[in-house]
């Protein structure tokens, strides 16, 4: 016997779907570097969230909070390649293509606010050049290098 799901399960998965795949805060304005930014929203989805969580907000543990802050590395120098090398960037499954598209993405989605002036947006071959040396355990001291260098070294 085929099992159907309730008429309620329905309902409610165009509606779940919608509210994830609405148009975040902060994405209005263009966004260059975004070449698709549904698809970037999607990767975002399948790739990041689960531990930068859907908001952006991570857990000020492991998953550093991306909102209103990942743009900041951009302000200081060694700051844009360690966002390309950052071991959830360097190592997931994504062509160099789509990578590129959802770091321009969430840069704008959860930072737009702290983009340096002329910000030049990532391309595939920067990502690609800058996954070929991932950060594995040094990550959290190039991060805390990083953040020490910022305005009030804080983040």
């Amino acid at each position: 016997m085929k099992r159907r799901l309730p008429l309620i399960g329905l309902l409610l998965v165009p509606l779940m779907a919608g509210a994830v795949l609405a148009s975040p805060a902060g994405s209005d304005g263009p966004m260059p570097g975004v070449s698709n930014a549904g698809q970037a929203q999607l990767d975002y989805m399948l790739k990041c969230r689960g531990c930068h969580r859907p908001d952006g907000s991570g857990d000020d543990v492991s998953n550093p909070p991306m909102n209103g802050k990942v743009a900041k590395f951009l302000h200081v120098p060694g700051g844009r390649e360690f966002l390309g090398r950052v071991p959830g960037v360097a190592t997931v499954d994504l062509d160099n293509d789509r990578l590129s598209n959802v770091l321009n993405w969430t840069l704008y989605r959860f930072d737009r606010g702290n983009l340096p002036a002329g910000f030049k947006p990532y391309t595939p071959v920067e990502v690609g050049r800058l996954r070929q040396s991932p950060l594995r355990t040094e990550r959290a001291a190039a991060r805390a290098a990083l953040v020490a260098r910022m305005p009030g070294g804080v983040l």
